[in-house]
């Protein structure tokens, strides 16, 4: 599955579990937030990943510390551009699919020190 297709089905799963959606794509310098959704008050950055094949490890394991350092740079981006968000508790988020489509979320999935 794509990167288009999986996000399309993340996003309509996690609204389907009551997140709203805040953007998507979501483009800077420091990088791109696949989905910015709102649960409740928390603020939930999902990166979204699928794989067809696990010979070189599985989707959410492809969420190295090397790529949540640029999640956390671009939602600090983002909260420069919509300061009204970092009033928000933050949740970062991995939305995985395999090659069947079969979706996990891991809540929680880091966590940042400040």
């Amino acid at each position: 599955m794509d990167g288009p297709a999986a996000e399309d089905r993340a996003l309509l799963y996690l609204q389907g579990q009551g997140l709203r959606l805040i953007a998507r794509n979501w483009r800077c310098k420091a990088g791109e937030l696949d989905l910015v959704m709102r649960d409740a008050d928390t603020l939930v950055i999902a990166e979204v990943r699928s794989r067809g094949r696990a010979d070189y490890g599985t989707a959410a394991e492809t969420v190295d510390w090397r790529k949540q350092a640029k999640l956390v740079r671009a939602t600090r981006v983002l909260f420069a551009a919509r300061p009204e968000l970092a009033d928000c508790p933050l949740r970062f988020d991995v939305v995985t699919l395999d090659r069947d489509g079969n979706i996990e979320w891991l809540r929680e999935a880091f966590e940042v020190e400040e």
